[in-house]
């Protein structure tokens, strides 16, 4: 069983338009309401690779409700804590090019007692999680050190924990030694605070990370694939993707496909790249079921082309 705690979930919007301009009207092709927020997508891709999965969440106003209707739909355990602000919902504007505009909200503030029974819940539902993931943003109200805390807590559980964030909540926990952190490129630099141009640019950070007490690091380069840097050595991999229709939760889809196979090795960064993969030629966040995988797209060496360039470098 793999448990997710998203402290700031949200309801996800995606309209599918010819193309975006500005201060036009605009008609959509299509548009769709999914379950939002990298925790609750990770239990998404979860379930839909038919494995058992709780989310931990807050819930508030009837966003909330809308939220939890939906997950249950999945066939996703909710674990709602309920909060006095609702829950945001975001919008998503995809094109056929396969860019996308994203207008995230800020969410509700949480307050201590919120704070503390999301904590709490996280204790009373992880007995049996093979993995406890950690993802997103911190919603206002928690501080940067509220990962560290769940972090240490869940080790004092014997849980192992995956934490998918970023910036001082991502620095936070580090000292707390997680099993796996799943930084973006972006990311992966502001962690270590410096550009990244090539892949063994990204290879050398995820080290540092590591260094900093990451037991492991799982980094996605977008476009140029993943890589996974842990105690037995740097792995880099590919996936071939025909065509982009929405990269929404695709990073999210790569975590869970980590996690349900094991979440250690070559193996499990091969099943990361196969998840991702699929998912951003979904529609809108939706994720990939067993028959959307193509695991013969996916190549993984521990030969790490460090001198290849990024194809997004981050400045």
């Amino acid at each position: 069983m793999i448990l997710t705690v998203t402290p700031n979930p949200s309801l996800d919007r995606t309209y599918e338009i010819p193309r975006l301009e500005r201060g036009a009207v605009l008609r959509a092709a299509a548009d769709r309401v999914d379950p939002g927020g990298k925790g609750v997508n990770v239990s998404r891709a979860v379930a839909a690779a038919g494995h058992r999965t709780v989310a931990v969440l807050p819930l508030g106003g009837p966003e909330g409700a809308l939220l939890a209707r939906l997950l249950g739909d999945l066939g996703i355990d909710v674990a709602g804590v309920p909060v006095r602000g609702s829950t945001r919902v975001n919008i998503a504007v995809a094109e056929p090019d396969g860019t996308l505009t994203k207008v995230n909200a800020a969410g509700p503030e949480l307050d201590r007692a919120e704070a503390q029974s999301m904590l709490a819940a996280v204790r009373d539902r992880s007995a049996g999680a093979d993995w406890i993931a950690c993802c997103g943003s911190l919603p206002r109200g928690l501080a940067p050190e509220w990962y560290g805390h769940l972090v240490a807590r869940a080790h004092d559980a014997g849980a192992r924990i995956a934490l998918d964030t970023s910036g001082p909540s991502l620095t936070a926990a580090l000292r707390m030694r997680p099993d796996v952190v799943k930084p973006n490129a972006e990311e992966l630099s502001l962690a270590v605070g410096r550009p990244l141009a090539t892949v063994g640019d990204a290879a050398e950070a995820a080290g540092e990370l590591r260094a900093l007490g990451a037991r492991a690091v799982l980094a996605s380069l977008g476009a140029d694939g993943q890589l996974l840097v842990d105690a037995s050595g740097t792995y880099f991999g590919t996936a071939r993707v025909p065509s982009v229709r929405s990269n929404v939760g695709a990073g999210d889809a790569s975590l869970a496909g980590f996690l349900a196979a094991g979440g250690t090795g070559p193996g499990a960064l091969a099943a990361a790249l196969a998840h991702g993969a699929a998912a951003v030629q979904l529609p809108g966040s939706a994720m990939p079921a067993p028959a959307d995988l193509d695991p013969s797209s996916v190549t993984v060496t521990s030969e790490v082309p460090s001198a290849r360039a990024l194809t997004e470098p981050v400045r």
